[in-house]
């Protein structure tokens, strides 16, 4: 008679190697807690969740419309227009340290000849 092993059966080539950690807030997580009611699952009980989730995403078709876009693309385009944003913002610092706001020295010399006119309005009130 041949004796039996005891213990967790092999799994072989079926090993999984690979994780996956998910993360949920609380209305996914109501929403994971009600799929498992729906399956009559203790959603408490350690060792449930993980087979109805490798169940409904190994045994589900996706469609083309259900299939995420590629954002690589857009977030390397995304970050080029950051660091053109970065380049023109350096060079109209550099150049307002070179040569500052020449609109604002009109403006102070235009506020300057207001108030002399100002003060002499103030004196002549004064002398009379």
């Amino acid at each position: 008679m041949k004796e039996r092993k005891r213990g967790r059966k092999r799994l072989g080539n079926k090993k999984r190697y690979h994780n996956i950690m998910l993360r949920f807030n609380d209305t996914e997580y109501d929403k994971l807690r009600q799929l498992c009611q729906s399956y009559n699952l203790d959603i408490s009980q350690r060792g449930t969740i993980s087979p109805l989730l490798r169940r409904l995403v190994l045994q589900s078709e996706s469609e083309e419309k259900d299939m995420l876009p590629d954002t690589s693309n857009l977030a390397y385009h995304i970050n080029k227009i950051g660091n053109n944003i970065n380049q023109l913002v350096k060079i109209a610092h550099h150049k307002n340290l070179r040569s500052p706001n020449s609109s604002l020295q009109n403006e102070i010399q235009r506020t300057n000849e207001l108030l002399c006119a100002l003060l002499e309005i103030m004196r002549e009130d004064k002398s009379r």
